[in-house]
């Protein structure tokens, strides 16, 4: 037995308004069936008009608590993913910290694209570690959608807003519990192949997404093996220990070659890109969230995390979910 960073709770939120692809076909120039092929996607969730990315955050980390059974003035450290804040300044965490009434907790925001989640995993864990918090709330949470250009077929039907959050806590456990391993990358050299054309230094606009499919492909299945076995040697652990891939929700043609690259079978992999589509740091929370209240993942499982970003900016996780 030893102190443990252990994930205690999750929960999730998605906003109401759904925009299916056949919806999409009605103003660019796309249709169902194409949108399936290249990336799985049926349908993505979007923001209502005056719905901000820390509403979303707040509905997801109020259900993880719950499911934690912890009270928000009992957590010490709020990390919240996102690259869609709700200011440029404050972070979108002091926000949902106010709002949840976490009144003890400091809070600030991680930026790391569609790896946020992972980055805010891990930064998380070490400030757990060294004791500068006992209970924590790391959320993924984006309104995605408000950086899209609609007029571009490669990247509007990829995206979609949403928001998931897990419960962190510091106890005694069996070192075999909690987060067993991590491992983050980034390499500025590829900048260009996903990237937002905007940003307060540059032009003082949000800007819109731009993305060179294919770069990006063939980086994600290389770096997202290389960095899976990664902590798998750190951990100790083969693959064919893992109970369950929860991969970041970008396309189904990645998630499937990561299944492959790592011998596991079709029904040990959590897959939401379906409903969801891309919903950059929120997904790897969300498809959690929604795999441990369907029943799937179950206390004890070997849970094996992983997505890639603009940055690029890339990272692993394994974690042994809940309490012994």
């Amino acid at each position: 037995m030893s102190n443990r960073i252990l994930m205690t709770g999750v929960g999730a939120y998605l906003p109401e308004k759904i925009i299916t692809n056949y919806d999409l076909a009605q103003w660019v120039d796309t249709s169902d069936e194409w949108i399936k092929q290249r990336t799985g996607i049926a349908q993505r969730h979007m923001v209502a008009d005056g719905e901000l990315t820390s509403d979303l955050a707040i509905n997801a980390a109020n259900e993880a608590l719950n499911h934690a059974g912890v009270a928000a003035s009992d957590i010490d450290l709020i990390v919240v993913a996102t690259t869609t804040p709700d200011d440029t300044f404050p972070s979108t965490a002091t926000k949902v910290q106010h709002k949840l009434g976490a009144n003890k907790a400091f809070a600030f925001d991680v930026q790391a694209v569609c790896a946020g989640f992972v980055y805010a995993l891990s930064v998380a864990e070490s400030m757990m570690i060294a004791q500068k918090a006992t209970k924590a709330l790391v959320i993924g949470a984006e309104s995605f959608t408000k950086l899209l250009d609609w007029n571009d077929r490669g990247t509007c039907v990829l995206f979609g807003d949403g928001a998931g959050a897990v419960v962190l806590e510091a106890e005694e456990a069996p070192d075999n519990f909690g987060i067993l391993a991590s491992s983050l990358h980034s390499d500025g050299a590829y900048r260009d192949i996903l990237y937002v054309d905007g940003g307060p230094s540059v032009n003082g606009e949000v800007g819109h997404v731009r993305m060179e499919g294919q770069d990006v492909f063939r980086h994600a299945v290389d770096k997202l093996a290389s960095v899976m076995q990664e902590v798998l040697d750190q951990a100790g652990i083969s693959a064919d220990e893992v109970d369950w891939l929860v991969p970041h929700q970008a396309n189904i043609r990645i998630i499937n070659g990561m299944q492959r690259k790592f011998g596991l079978s079709s029904e040990r992999v959590v897959r939401t890109v379906d409903k969801h589509a891309n919903t950059s740091a929120a997904s790897i929370p969300l498809a959690l969230s929604q795999a441990v209240h369907d029943g799937r993942i179950q206390p004890g499982d070997l849970l094996a995390l992983e997505a890639i970003g603009g940055g690029l900016a890339w990272g692993g996780a394994l974690v042994r979910f809940g309490r012994p």
